[in-house]
């Protein structure tokens, strides 16, 4: 029958014909859209040439601390392991016996 291609041919020639009227403002919006995000990532690009940015490209340099941040301090408290086998802390040393 039809291959996959062949589909995709007579696919792309019904969406020209029924949306004939809509294309050239469809294709205009993307080439919009394209312009702005190379104007953008040029913009970045810039900024970060500009700032003097010595840490490196890597991921390291990258992310919430790559701003200038303080860093995030979490704190908590140690829980010591229920090693008796009669909590729900789910390790059984064999004292336990049922």
């Amino acid at each position: 029958m039809f291959g996959l291609s062949e589909f995709a041919i007579i696919l792309i020639v019904v969406i020209a014909l029924l949306a004939a009227k809509k294309l050239p403002g469809l294709a205009r919006s993307a080439g919009k859209s394209a312009r702005i995000l190379k104007a953008e990532a040029r913009a970045v690009r810039e900024a970060d040439e500009g700032r003097g940015d010595d840490r490196g490209t890597g991921a390291a340099g990258s992310g919430a601390q790559g701003d200038g941040a303080r860093p995030r301090v979490i704190r908590g408290e140690t829980v010591a392991r229920d090693t008796t086998g009669t909590g729900t802390g789910g390790v059984d040393d064999g004292t336990h016996r049922a």
